[in-house]
């Protein structure tokens, strides 16, 4: 069975390893496109439509935050289900970046909700702190739908330092342990592109580890926080992925916020425009690893 984590390797090998993040606060849209009559989530599903028809070509994947649709209630939530909709009915993979890490029953209900339904989406976001259990009621739908899980290592955050930096007594940090046990876990579901269908979220602002990170985990694919916004560089970026792929490259902020940067610019194209500045930005920095 070809994964969603293989699919997503064919999309970056396609498009590039940009992910647009659809982190859409109300505050992101011109004044002038805001329309009257609609309500706050109308308003964001029909600025995520046009930055989604601007960027789907030159974007590898699409990640939703679902916070930013929960503060607006179930208006904000429909706005959710309509901006996963839209990027599924298209053909492209949809990361769901929910972030969960309860255990048990309440975990089978998070993977029901979030993988099957209203909410579907092709991946979601997980927190393992509570342990493999947190992880394991998900994995059904890896092995009978092929979906995909990103999973929470080292995070970009300055507050990683906080717990995942701290040393065990043999030498590996915490964010080193947890990588190991969940890519012991993900040699389960190995796909056809030679990747994980359990793949880690690794964040690209702290680079002294790039390269260990990057061989520990070869058939680990990686979700890459941290880019432009949280300061992370394509220079930064290119050394967690392989050849230009295994992994996607967030950007929410850059990318919602580029017309801000471009005056007279339509937000849309501004939008265009910043994922073609990423995208070629981590390719020249790929390409001089490489060389």
């Amino acid at each position: 069975m070809k994964t969603n984590m293989d699919k997503l390797y064919d999309a970056v090998a396609q498009r590039g390893p940009v992910c647009v993040g659809l982190d859409t606060d109300p505050s992101y849209l011109p004044a002038d496109f805001v329309r009257s009559e609609l309500t706050a989530g109308e308003n964001l599903v029909r600025f995520n439509r046009a930055i989604f028809e601007a960027t789907k070509d030159v974007a590898g994947c699409f990640k939703v935050q679902i916070a930013y649709y929960e503060a607006l209630g179930l208006d904000g939530l429909r706005a959710y289900a309509e901006t996963l909709k839209m990027v599924r009915e298209a053909g492209l993979p949809v990361i769901a970046d929910i972030k969960r890490g309860d255990i048990a029953k309440t975990a089978e209900m998070y993977a029901k909700a979030h993988l099957d339904g209203e909410f579907e989406a092709d991946y979601v976001t997980l927190a393992p702190y509570m342990g493999l259990d947190s992880i394991r009621p998900y994995m059904p739908y890896v092995t009978e739908k092929g979906k995909g899980l990103f999973v929470l290592v080292r995070t970009s955050n300055p507050g990683a330092k906080d717990f995942e930096y701290e040393k065990l007594a043999d030498g590996r940090h915490v964010y080193d342990m947890v990588g190991d046990k969940l890519n012991a876990m993900g040699k389960e579901c190995l796909g056809e592109s030679g990747y994980s269908s359990l793949g880690l979220v690794i964040g690209g602002t702290h680079i002294e580890e790039a390269a260990e990170i990057r061989a520990r985990y070869q058939d680990s694919f990686f979700l890459i926080p941290g880019y432009g916004a949280q300061g992370g560089t394509a220079a930064d970026i290119a050394q967690y992925l392989t050849k230009g792929n295994g992994g996607v490259v967030n950007s929410s902020r850059s990318v919602l916020l580029a017309w801000k940067k471009q005056p007279g610019v339509a937000f849309d194209q501004a939008a265009r425009n910043e994922c073609e500045h990423m995208r070629a930005a981590i390719a020249a920095e790929c390409a001089r690893l490489e060389g």
